[in-house]
């Protein structure tokens, strides 16, 4: 009689384990949609719009969080929201992956992508033709620079950080040339010592590039305005011993 009792007891016990067994087998389903990691990470490479991808990552991420195909699936988004030019939010999502994983052996590519996404960011399809980003705002390129710096630093033997470094020259030539236009653009303003101390930051800054005789040449003539003589012939010597072939390229009219 008291197994029967116990029995009785134990029922609705039981039928509450197996409901909710088979509730959680329900759930898990909906949030794997019965896929395996590789499988789901098919599904979403595969996807027809990227924001289809994108989805099916981030339901990846949350179904398998601990496998690898989650964490190669953080770099896919990452990659989509840069080619869908979202390129902030591509950044954000790299910065975090950042946080999370410092020392993983896919970490030094963030760093790079990072990079990639700044200067690509500060360009126009017209650059070359009739723009130049280097009279534009130049914040991303600063940003492209400083991460592939902070690349090179960190990881400075890995295949990343021998590309960054051939992209930081051209990343020095257009802040340098970024410089030099704003130095054009005060002189023509008779902001003379401003349009001198911009000349100096380029010689001193970035003294390999392009932009360097044209600074002299540009400091010179603000030297006169402002009637330091000396200082006018000293920049035309440096020029003349280090660049006597340049001819100026720029010009003062508006």
């Amino acid at each position: 009689m008291k197994n029967a009792i116990k029995l009785i007891l134990l029922l609705p016990l039981l039928t509450l384990l197996l409901n909710g067994c088979f509730d959680n087998k329900e759930k898990r389903e909906s949030i794997t949609k019965g896929w395996s990691p590789k499988t789901f990470f098919n599904q979403a490479k595969n996807s027809d719009s990227i924001e289809g991808s994108i989805r099916l990552f981030e339901q990846l991420q949350a179904a398998y969080p601990g496998s690898k195909y989650a964490l190669q699936s953080k770099l896919e988004v990452a990659y989509m929201l840069y080619k869908n030019e979202d390129y902030d939010e591509a950044i954000s999502y790299l910065n975090d992956y950042i946080k999370l994983y410092p020392e993983h052996f896919s970490t030094p590519y963030t760093y790079y992508l990072r990079g990639v996404i700044s200067e690509d960011k500060s360009r126009s399809i017209l650059d070359g033709y009739l723009t130049d980003n280097a009279q534009r705002d130049v914040d991303s390129v600063r940003n492209a620079f400083n991460y592939y710096m902070a690349l090179i630093d960190k990881f400075p033997d890995t295949e990343y950080a021998k590309e960054a470094k051939s992209r930081l020259i051209v990343l020095r030539n257009i802040l340098s040339r970024h410089e030099l236009f704003v130095a054009i653009y005060y002189t023509k303003r008779s902001a003379n010592i401003a349009a001198i101390s911009r000349t100096k930051f380029i010689i001193e800054k970035y003294p390999n590039t392009p932009s360097v005789p044209a600074a002299l040449h540009l400091i010179a003539h603000n030297y006169d305005i402002i009637g330091a003589k000396t200082l006018a012939k000293d920049a035309r010597r440096v020029l003349k011993n280090s660049y006597p072939m340049y001819q100026p390229h720029y010009s003062l009219k508006d």
